[in-house]
């Protein structure tokens, strides 16, 4: 019989191993020698020491399942129970029973790391749901549109949670972007609406601008295409294709209206600079008349010189006053001289003129003799307002008297 602190072989053959339940029977060896048999078995127990070491590696280390470690544990614990090796199998039993341990409290964490992981994903579903019913209300088309579908591959991204709630927050996910997508359509359509009705009214106003090119009549055709202009920018853009041929076409008739007025003005203003000039000449002719000494003779050489003035054109606007002014300055002269000469001839005026004067001098003498007469009596107060009416008497006649000079009297 030979034997280790693990087993023995007996006389018949019969190989047992020892646990701490007994003995049991590991097998029959014919073969060999007891060593031998023992050495054999052992080999096998060595092999399930490897195996369990591998399988402790495994789920240390790698993402080895709870289900998939727990079979490879039942398959070796079931080559531990029945005792075909020789060796410490309790401590075999021992090490299974920590890699249970391992593997449940692993489960637990991976149990663990699932529900956060689902419950980050929820809220961050969530957080896009909540995102894209924010953006279903946006008017920013482009931009809206675009996060809406960066949105949507995020979503792909994160895991799936519970059917019931993945089903619900998908549910309003779509939702706000079908309301999008409907407002999105619905905005395009009416701004396609809106463009084509300007595309009408540009064409009606690009007509009646090119109609207008070729007139002469510069005022009303320029407040005409004032007009026209407002309307073009009230009118909307069109179809981009549209828009610039438009746009080129309104344009340009404008242009060919506005050169041809803009050469005809610089015509214009050539010839009424050259008039300016020739009515400064005149205006400078007739002040030399000044001072009037010779009425008839001024009056004469300004009819000339006015009716020389008279032939001549338009001057530019901003000079004309002036001009002016310096012409109706010396006919002014001309027209006083006029007044004075026929005041001084007129012989009704200078009777009328001379009838107030004698009645105003009656008057001034009536009131000093009445003064004089007053103070001999030592009426002082009469005498003072006869004074002061006295003093409005004598300045009327100082100017009627002034005025009989003027009529050479």
């Amino acid at each position: 019989m030979s034997s280790d602190p693990w087993g023995r072989v007996d006389e018949t053959g019969t190989v047992y191993v020892r646990t701490a339940d007994g003995e049991k029977v590991v097998g029959s060896w014919q073969a060999g020698s007891p060593d031998e048999a023992l050495a054999y078995f052992e080999r096998k127990y060595e092999g399930l020491v490897v195996e369990i070491g591998l399988l402790e590696k495994r789920v240390r280390t790698t993402d080895l399942s709870s289900k998939d470690a727990m079979a490879a544990i039942d398959h070796l614990r079931e080559q531990v129970d029945a005792h075909h090796t020789v060796g410490d199998l309790d401590a075999l039993r021992g090490r299974l029973d920590k890699l249970v341990e391992l593997v449940d409290k692993r489960r637990e964490e991976r149990k663990a790391q699932r529900a956060r992981q689902s419950e980050e994903a929820r809220q961050a579903k969530e957080a896009l749901v909540v995102e894209a019913e924010e953006l279903a209300q946006s008017d920013q088309w482009r931009a809206a549109g675009e996060r809406l579908r960066a949105l949507v591959d995020t979503w792909k991204g994160l895991p799936r949670l519970d059917r019931k709630s993945d089903d619900e927050l998908w549910h309003r996910f779509s939702h706000a972007r079908s309301a999008f997508s409907k407002r999105r359509k619905q905005h395009f359509a009416q701004l396609d609406a809106q463009r084509e009705d300007a595309r009408r009214i540009k064409e009606q106003l690009v007509a009646e601008a090119e109609a207008l090119s070729g007139s002469t009549d510069w005022g009303p055709t320029a407040a005409r295409y004032r007009d026209l202009m407002a309307q073009w920018k009230a009118a909307g853009r069109a179809q981009r294709e549209h828009e610039e041929e438009l746009w080129n076409r309104f344009r340009g008739a404008q242009d060919v209206f506005f050169a041809a007025r803009s050469s005809v003005f610089a015509e214009r203003d050539a010839e009424q600079a050259e008039n300016l000039k020739l009515k400064e000449e005149l205006a400078g002719e007739a002040e030399k008349l000044l001072p009037i000494t010779d009425l008839k003779a001024a009056r004469a050489a300004f009819r000339a010189i006015n009716e020389r003035w008279e032939a001549i054109g338009h001057v530019p606007r901003d000079a004309r006053p002036k001009v002016e002014g310096r012409m109706h300055t010396v006919e002014r002269a001309i027209q006083e001289a006029e007044e004075a000469e026929w005041r001084r001839t007129n012989p009704e005026a200078r009777a009328r003129a001379a009838g107030l004067t004698g009645q105003l001098q009656a008057a001034v003498d009536k009131l000093k003799g009445q003064i004089e007469q007053a103070r001999a009596q030592g009426n002082t107060a009469k005498a003072e307002k006869l004074e002061r009416e006295l003093e409005g008497r004598q300045a009327l006649l100082d100017q009627a008297l002034k005025g009989l000079q003027e009529f050479g009297g």
